[in-house]
């Protein structure tokens, strides 16, 4: 982790260039990102918002700004952000991963569902988008086809504790629950917190 001395130190340079060279995209996204590490977040916008204005391939400083109008809980401008990241580089796997979480969290699910699945046609390694897929099927009632997902999911990444308790709900959906009990047992083993509520639905359904 960098020292916020010198994290501070590398704002303070970046500000100086930027006083001779206000149309650098770099530097912006560059001091973007240092700000975003100390989450001064209004500030970390304008790095990014500047980049994105002064070069017209700063896909990545587009999904930071969604990051951050994600934190400060405006879905919309979160959405409209990594749409603008897709749109400049439309291979860009991770930009529709977050349109999707996005849709996900405003129950637009068919919406939610098509971008998981691009990104996932792009990249297949990145396990959070395919872990939101099953939640995207389960919350379209498509419960088949999130267990489906899943087991793939698991198979492919074994240890992604999301992954397990996705597919533990998925499961449960589907009303086999010992197969449920497994998974949400795998996903404590590989470190992720199962809600508490889940835990005590499934403790009737365990093995005595």
């Amino acid at each position: 982790m960098k020292d916020p001395q010198c994290s501070d130190e590398f704002i303070r340079q970046a500000k100086q260039v930027l006083a001779e060279n206000p149309e650098c995209a770099n530097t912006y996204y560059n001091m973007g990102i240092e700000l975003l590490k100390q989450e001064r977040f209004d500030e970390a916008a304008d790095a990014f918002e500047n980049a994105v204005a002064n070069s017209g391939r700063m896909f990545e400083a587009c999904v930071n700004l969604g990051y951050i109008y994600f934190r400060k809980g405006d879905l919309e401008k979160a959405l409209e952000a990594n749409q603008k990241a897709v749109e400049i580089e439309p291979r860009y796997a991770r930009g529709y991963a977050n349109i999707g979480f996005v849709y996900l969290q405003m129950s637009r699910t068919e919406e939610a569902v098509q971008a998981l699945e691009k990104s996932v046609e792009l990249n297949p390694d990145i396990a959070q988008a395919r872990g939101m897929l099953i939640s995207a099927h389960l919350q379209k009632g498509d419960i088949d086809r999130a267990v489906e997902v899943g087991e793939k999911l698991v198979e492919a990444a074994p240890t992604f504790g999301l992954g397990h308790n996705n597919l533990a709900n998925a499961y449960y959906a589907k009303g086999d629950y010992a197969s449920a009990v497994r998974h949400a047992d795998l996903a404590l083993q590989n470190g992720f917190e199962v809600h508490p509520d889940f835990l005590a639905l499934l403790e009737p359904h365990r093995t005595k």
